[in-house]
């Protein structure tokens, strides 16, 4: 089988860039994607909806450089399993 998710949207913070304890290079940011539509009673309605995203390696390093928040990016790759919190 095959997944692929792509997402336009823009970026909720800047990245945050950290390492592995082995040195391997990790950039985390939140994306955030808009879809609007005119509901059945003639109202604007919109929905906004978050994505975390995680960059390794080169790629982590490149993400860290040229993005901030507020930009415009598409983002392609997997999308993981949901994890579970426990408060």
């Amino acid at each position: 089988m095959y997944q692929r998710l792509i997402l336009i949207g823009r970026l909720g913070r800047d990245p945050e860039m950290r390492y592995t304890p082995d040195g391997t290079p990790v950039t985390s940011f939140s994306v955030a994607t808009d879809r609007r539509w005119t509901d059945a009673n003639g109202q604007q309605q919109q929905k906004t909806t978050w994505f975390r995203v995680t960059a390794w390696r080169k790629l982590a390093e490149t993400c860290n450089q040229f993005l901030s928040k507020g930009r415009l990016v598409l983002v392609e790759g997997e999308l993981s399993e949901p994890r579970t919190y426990q408060g």
